[in-house]
């Protein structure tokens, strides 16, 4: 079964503030295991449920937007550059990039979600989040997820 995981933060624990709007904003290290045979492509959209605030949220916003990844992807290491072919859609802030977490209140949950796709999506140019999941209707071999949270302290 396909597996995310992180050396960072524990299922459903804390984001390191390294990897927030509060400290560098670069990708939390990420591995991927267990791919399952006939993958083409690996997708990862990391988002975020709870906004604007856990108590009442109104949206998901979108934090990164990754597809295209090879198969063979071991996973990515700490801010580093993607594997060559891979490709970065739209975040909610407009930007095809990694936009950490940033709540304005409360402790929210990110969600980070590994797809396996038995193909090899099109140029989607810069897609959001929708456009993405749209193209890989239909291709979905197996998903996965890790979610930790993240609180602003203000320091």
């Amino acid at each position: 079964m396909l597996t995310i995981t992180s050396t960072a933060f524990t299922p459903h624990g804390e984001i390191p503030k390294e990897h927030t709007c509060e400290g560098d904003d670069r990708p939390p290290p990420l591995a991927f295991a267990s791919v399952p045979p006939g993958t083409q492509s690996l997708a990862l959209i990391v988002d975020d449920p709870d906004a604007p605030d856990p108590r009442a949220p109104k949206r998901t916003w979108v934090h990164w937007v990754v597809y295209n990844l090879p198969p063979t992807t071991p996973g990515l290491p700490a801010g580093a550059a993607l594997p060559p072919g891979a490709r970065v859609g739209n975040n909610d802030w407009g930007r095809d990039a990694y936009g950490g977490p940033c709540p304005p209140i409360g402790r929210h949950r990110y969600f980070h979600k590994l797809y396996a796709l038995d193909v090899m999506l099109p140029d989607l140019g810069a897609p959001t989040k929708a456009e993405l999941e749209r193209a890989m209707e239909g291709h979905v071999l197996e998903h996965a997820e890790l979610v930790g949270t993240y609180e602003k302290t203000g320091d």
